[in-house]
């Protein structure tokens, strides 16, 4: 586009050139102008569809939001005005300039003044004319008189005594009879013509003409009437040469003359000329502003376009953008600079992302062992208010502390009651490392809904102000010395207690069969009842024995592929009794497992039996038993609607002698959780709201994993 523009610019200033010499030498409808208006044209219209596509071009990229684009717009318009205002001003003046100038030069005064010279020179003429008559009047009477033979020598006399430059002497018919020539140089006179000859018989002809390349002659044609014999007519042509001064004069006069009037006749085309030569000029010195315009603007743009591109990289954050060069001159400077700056930039962004990336590197390392630790870790910052957690702490406390960052352990309480033992122990721990300046220890008790928690827990001071606090879920270590222990326990009761209790109960027997005949009837009934008292008390004993025998046992489950359902479907059979309803809704997927049979038996033996035994005093009586696979496990669910659980039994389901039945042992949910341990399951006990006439009740759920073969 620029090569076009300037290529327009050059080809305009030569047309114009051209027109303006055409205009000044040939009219308005000469060839050659016509020719050049219709170039000139063309060029207009040129450059106005180069103008109407560069500003198409320049009305897209404002749409489209191109940096710089309404930038070029204010410089082209500030261009184009400059061009523009200038140059109407100029056109107008010139237009009116010229048309009163064309005006002046047809002036009355100048046409009299042109005209009274031309009559002047012409006047002057006709008397050397008439006075050139004169003489020819006279020689020719002169030689009327002479005989033939004398008249050589008689016109000789004649021209040289009036001044005459020619004089010659001619036959009716244009024949040379005398030649008398003061001209050295010339040897035969200037022939008149026949027309002229003809006329020169009747009376005196005389003309001014020129001659050949000699200038402006007077020409005088009188007829002589011979006295001799023939009696024949003879014409004489007198050559008077008009002084070369008032020739050229005369001759300059007249061309001026006609030129004036020429110019007079044309004065209207020749002002249309002149205006539309002006107005051609105008176009095209406007247009090619225009133009110029455009690719001046755009090039005083182009580099704070590009320098606004580079700030909108580095924005970005690329920094590896380098902008062109753009000469030596402040803006170039400027280009430079940014340039620096931009890798400058880049650098320290390079160094920035190395250091980052060795933060993130260690973060992720910490993150990672974090992520991989078992024990919980809780940051405080220097304001006691949580900072981070990792995804231990979620599964100990069974919460995600998300929403939480940012909070205090006071503000932590408020949202979360059920933790508040753990937050206030930590801000306990907090302000006793305050004034201690040493590592705090605590064991906390938590009661969560999978059941009574044991957290122990260490906390220290950061460099930075802040607070760590490291802890660990205990309850299944502190559950492992409490079963450890209730087995020793009841390894040393089964082995103390069942030794005696034979001997107890045959010397009872022994004793009541031995008196019963030697005793009265009143003491022998007393007698057997104490005997029957003893020997059934010894038999709660001994099955009070036998069940510390089976959870101090712990045998090895023996595992084989096993259908849940089916074992379920079976031992409910056992328990179809009319007053206890049992719903069953077990799933159609296939429920295999890898079980002990045996004590999978006693486990839901257990399950349905204290089922029943909570249902003792319900209205309507219901056991809802359920199977279902979630992520390849069999989740089984016993529930009843007899009242659940008593809340400060919660805490203790688990535990050996937790029993709410007046007769009951408290083993049997501690039997059947360690039974479904030793099959790498585990059980959960909440109280729910039974479905059926609003009442609470108690669901056991057990998850198991599937076998996969």
């Amino acid at each position: 586009m620029k090569y076009i523009v300037f290529t327009s610019a050059l080809l305009g200033g030569l047309l114009l050139y051209l027109l303006s010499n055409a205009s000044a030498n040939t009219a308005a409808s000469g060839e050659h102008y016509t020719l050049l208006v219709g170039l000139n044209i063309a060029l207009a219209v040129l450059l106005v569809v180069l103008i109407g596509v560069q500003l198409f071009s320049l009305y897209r990229n404002i749409r489209q939001r191109v940096m710089g684009s309404r930038f070029t717009l204010r410089l082209l318009g500030s261009f184009a005005l400059m061009a523009i205002i200038p140059g109407l001003i100029v056109y107008l003046v010139s237009v009116n300039f010229l048309t009163r100038s064309i005006e002046s030069w047809f002036n009355v005064k100048v046409e009299s003044a042109l005209e009274g010279g031309l009559n002047l020179g012409q006047t002057a003429l006709e008397i050397m004319l008439a006075d050139v008559k004169e003489k020819g009047e006279s020689m020719a009477t002169s030689l009327a008189f002479q005989p033939a033979n004398t008249h050589f020598s008689t016109l000789n006399d004649l021209r040289e005594k009036s001044g005459i430059q020619d004089a010659t002497l001619f036959t009716p018919q244009g024949g040379i009879l005398a030649v008398s020539s003061g001209d050295a140089s010339s040897f035969l006179p200037d022939l008149p013509s026949v027309a002229q000859l003809r006329q020169a018989r009747q009376r005196i002809y005389g003309n001014i003409e020129p001659i050949g390349d000699k200038g402006l002659y007077l020409r005088v044609l009188v007829p002589v009437s011979v006295q001799d014999i023939s009696g024949e007519t003879r014409i004489l042509q007198l050559l008077q040469p008009v002084p070369k001064s008032l020739a050229t004069t005369a001759e300059a006069v007249q061309d001026v003359y006609q030129d004036y009037q020429q110019l007079s006749y044309s004065r209207t085309a020749l002002r249309e000329v002149f205006a539309l030569t002006l107005t051609l000029v105008m176009m095209l010195a406007m247009f090619t502003a225009v133009a110029i315009a455009f690719v001046l603007s755009r090039r005083l743009s182009a580099p704070l376009t590009v320098l606004a591109e580079g700030t909108k990289a580095i924005a970005s954050g690329d920094y590896s953008t380098m902008l062109p060069a753009h000469g030596k001159d402040e803006l170039g400077v400027l280009v430079q600079s940014f340039n620096s700056m931009t890798q400058q930039l880049g650098d320290a962004t390079k160094a920035a992302d190395r250091n980052r990336a060795r933060v993130e590197a260690a973060r992720g390392y910490l993150e990672t062992i974090l992520a991989h630790l078992s024990s919980g870790v809780l940051a405080l910052n220097e304001r006691s208010e949580l900072r981070t957690f990792n995804e231990a702490t979620v599964n100990i406390l069974g919460i995600s502390l998300e929403s939480y960052v940012g909070f205090t352990p006071e503000k932590i309480i408020e949202k979360q009651p059920n933790l508040a033992s753990f937050f206030q122990t930590i801000a306990l721990s907090v302000q006793q490392d305050v004034v201690q300046k040493e590592e705090v220890q605590a064991q906390v008790e938590l009661a969560t809904a999978q059941g009574k928690k044991i957290i122990t827990l260490r906390g220290t001071r950061l460099p930075d102000g802040g607070y760590v606090a490291v802890f660990d879920d205990a309850t299944a270590m502190v559950q492992a010395q409490r079963d450890a222990a209730w087995g020793e326990v009841a390894r040393r009761l089964a082995h103390e207690i069942k030794n005696p209790l034979t001997p107890i109960q045959l010397s009872a027997e022994r004793m009541a069969h031995k008196l019963h005949s030697k005793l009265a009837a009143t003491d022998a009934e007393i007698l057997q009842r104490s005997t029957e008292t003893i020997v059934n008390q010894v038999d709660a004993l001994k099955k009070m024995v036998n069940e510390f025998s089976e959870y101090a046992r712990s045998p090895t489950p023996h595992l084989e592929s096993l259908d849940l359902n089916a074992l379920i479907r079976e031992i409910v059979s056992f328990y179809d009794a009319p007053k206890v309803r049992i719903q069953l809704a077990l799933t159609e997927q296939a429920c295999l497992i890898k079980g002990d049979s045996t004590m999978l038996r006693q486990v839901l033996h257990n399950l349905l039996q204290n089922a029943q035994d909570a249902l003792a005093s319900a209205s309507s009586p219901l056991i809802q038993i359920t199977t279902a696979v979630y992520d390849n496990m069999l989740v089984l669910t016993v529930q009843d609607n007899g009242g659940g659980f008593p809340a400060e039994m919660m805490l203790h389901v688990f535990e050996p002698y937790m029993t709410t039945k007046p007769h009951g042992t408290g083993l049997g949910l501690a039997i059947v959780k360690k039974i479904i341990e030793e099959h790498k399951g585990n059980i959960k006990v909440e109280n729910v709201l039974s479905n059926e006439a609003n009442s609470s009740g108690a669901i056991i759920t057990i998850s198991i994993p599937l076998f996969i073969s």
